[in-house]
């Protein structure tokens, strides 16, 4: 199956600066992916190229088979929605909402009214005059009621308060069930949306530091602790993301698929294992050096000895 986003050595440079630097993944259709990682990671930059709101400086972007650059059959088929989503502020809510079928072939006005009323939009009232949840608020209406093939939310909840979020997951589901998209969502709110993403996209200083399916990532990443010796000896020949010793005791973040001898060598060397919840896995993955630095880390280390 031709995936729905399929990106490919993608850079994009500012004035000598790289936003993103050789970022390749694909998302499947009828899916829903986080795109996560830290403020200025180079999500946003990457969500616009997708949307066609910007240029790469390097690689390719096809969305549904094509280019979205300049492309309006594939545009009308993509809703993008951002944190700091401007709109018309001499317009209503209404009138915003109603211009939705110009723009989104797939809209429902009927979700879209269902959506207002669960939100408490007032819908006569000025988007001027609209706090700032509302107008969060606002766009997941849109960025839902379009039922566009590829919807993108970028934070999309500032200012709502945990039930409306709880709202905007609940709904989302519920339309995703019946009517089918592919759905990218950045947030930082990752424990929260956990139960609701299928792949994890991690961004990190412009380079893709995890790509995975959650259902892989449940039980592969574990926190080690107890006596470093023990912790040493339980972690060699694994990929270790993260390590710390205080004294005779150390904790290490493993990368590895545990068996039930390796449950049963870890009770024998007295460890203790927890599994990491998944925002513990993108802090980790976040702040794991790439490949590359490691890699001159270690001849550092080598050279120094």
């Amino acid at each position: 199956m031709t995936p729905a986003i399929s990106i490919d050595g993608l850079t994009r440079r500012y004035r000598g600066q790289s936003a993103l630097d050789d970022v390749s993944f694909d998302v499947e259709a009828g899916s829903i992916t986080g795109l996560l990682g830290r403020n200025g990671a180079g999500k946003t930059t990457l969500m616009r190229i997708i949307a066609g709101h910007e240029f790469p400086s390097a690689g390719a972007v096809r969305v549904l088979g094509a280019s979205p650059a300049e492309n309006d059959k594939v545009l009308r088929r993509i809703v993008f929605v951002r944190e700091d989503q401007v709109y018309p502020t001499q317009l209503r809510v209404s009138d915003v909402l109603r211009v939705g079928p110009w723009f989104y072939p797939n809209w429902s006005a009927e979700l879209a009214e269902s959506l207002v009323e669960d939100f408490g939009l007032p819908p006569r009232r000025m988007m001027r005059k609209l706090s700032r949840g509302m107008r969060s608020a606002v766009g997941i209406v849109i960025g839902l009621a379009a039922r566009a093939e590829v919807t993108m939310f970028d934070e999309p909840y500032a200012g709502l308060d945990a039930v409306a979020r709880q709202i905007f997951y609940d709904r989302m589901l519920a339309d995703y069930a019946e009517h089918p998209r592919t759905v990218l969502l950045s947030t930082h709110l990752i424990d929260e949306v956990a139960g609701l993403l299928e792949r994890v996209v991690v961004i990190d200083r412009g380079r893709v530091a995890l790509s995975a399916a959650t259902d892989d990532l449940r039980g592969s990443v574990t926190s080690v602790s107890g006596a470093a010796i023990a912790v040493e000896e339980f972690t060699a020949g694994h990929t270790v993301w993260a390590r710390r010793r205080m004294a005779s005791q150390a904790s290490a973040v493993m990368l590895s698929e545990l068996g039930d001898s390796d449950l049963a060598r870890a009770k024998a060397l007295r460890l203790t294992l927890e599994p990491l919840t998944l925002q513990q896995v993108v802090v980790h993955a976040a702040g794991t050096p790439a490949r590359d630095e490691r890699d001159d880390a270690d001849t550092r280390e080598r050279t120094s000895a």
